[in-house]
């Protein structure tokens, strides 16, 4: 938590300074961007914007601005990616679940343990498929700038600690409304319950879901301890994909030395991020611990392995699936 505070007060500082220190020349246009996300302000989405609004608004002399909205204020991910398709939302940092919806090769990436460690997945996504897949993203009116992440997805429950796929027979667990995460589910023994995030809360608390599947971080800042949830198993099933965004329409209408700032940050932002989250990570499970909250650590994989990957006949686009499968060979 110290690391959290003491990593917020920095980017504070920060804007403080860049806020201070001039602006726009007189006559010239500023121009005001909107950047949005889902998730908290202390979340590595967030603080990775921040410092991306600092070094823009610097390297422009405060030509660009950009406004940082956290926790759905200006729209949830769906809402802001569509935002981007019609110019009504300039930046977005949002998971690669409701990107799905404009290109539909990126479901691929939703498919459990389809990387074999975060260093694959980073060379997957920053090399010749990653590119493909930006490439498709602007076909539909978005730029993406770099590939992000919001973590691995672990299991955590109210009832009793998770070690083999057997331990999940029966339990009730919330899940994303996603058919691979809902059949991986279904194939380990669960009793998967798809619903948004703010019912989940509710749902966890009340005892209508035992389970739920999330990143560490995201346990820890809404404090999952407080419903129910005793145990966290370290399943690291999925890998947690996010990516940077711009609105087509924005780039278009920047002059062409503040696009080329932006998209230039936009493309740094990523990497950043990514080791933010890696830091904050070990520092959520601590906190988990100190919370009173199990984590089972040391659990062999394979078998949970093994019981989905009947899940990946149902994936739709089986050569990028295979392409992606290969290039970790």
């Amino acid at each position: 938590m110290k690391k959290k505070l003491s990593m917020l007060i920095m980017f504070s500082a920060m804007l403080f300074l860049a806020a201070c220190g001039g602006g726009a020349a007189d006559g010239e246009e500023v121009y005001t961007l909107q950047a949005g996300h889902s998730l908290p302000d202390d979340h590595p989405y967030h603080l990775a914007l921040l410092e991306m609004k600092e070094n823009v608004e610097e390297r422009t002399d405060g030509r660009v601005i950009i406004e940082v909205f956290p926790f759905s204020e200006i729209g949830a991910e769906r809402e802001l990616t569509e935002g981007m398709t019609l110019g009504t939302v300039d930046l977005v940092v949002s998971s690669t679940a409701p990107v799905t919806n404009f290109v539909p090769e990126l479901a691929v990436l939703d498919a459990p343990f389809l990387f074999n460690d975060r260093e694959s997945a980073v060379e997957v996504l920053e090399g010749e498929i990653g590119d493909e897949l930006f490439a498709a993203l602007d076909e539909q009116g978005i730029i993406g700038l770099s590939w992000a992440e919001n973590g691995y997805r672990h299991i955590t429950n109210s009832t009793h600690p998770i070690e083999k796929p057997e331990d999940l027979k029966g339990v009730k667990i919330r899940t994303q409304e996603n058919e691979i995460h809902l059949a991986a589910f279904e194939k380990l023994g669960a009793q998967p319950t798809p619903m948004a995030w703010t019912e989940a809360l509710t749902a966890l608390q009340q005892g209508v879901v035992d389970a739920q599947e999330n990143p560490a971080i995201v346990a820890d800042q809404y404090s999952l301890f407080e419903s129910n949830q005793n145990y966290m198993t370290l399943t690291g099933h999925v890998y947690s994909v996010a990516i940077y965004m711009m609105s087509k329409q924005t780039y278009e209408k920047l002059p062409e030395d503040l696009r080329e700032i932006v998209v230039e940050e936009g493309e740094r932002i990523g990497a950043i991020e990514r080791d933010m989250i890696v830091e904050m990570e070990q520092d959520s499970i601590e906190i988990l611990k100190e919370q009173g909250m199990e984590i089972i650590e040391d659990i062999d994989v394979a078998p949970f392995q093994d019981a989905v990957r009947p899940v990946y006949d149902m994936v739709e686009h089986q050569e990028l699936l295979n392409r992606i499968l290969d290039a970790q060979q």
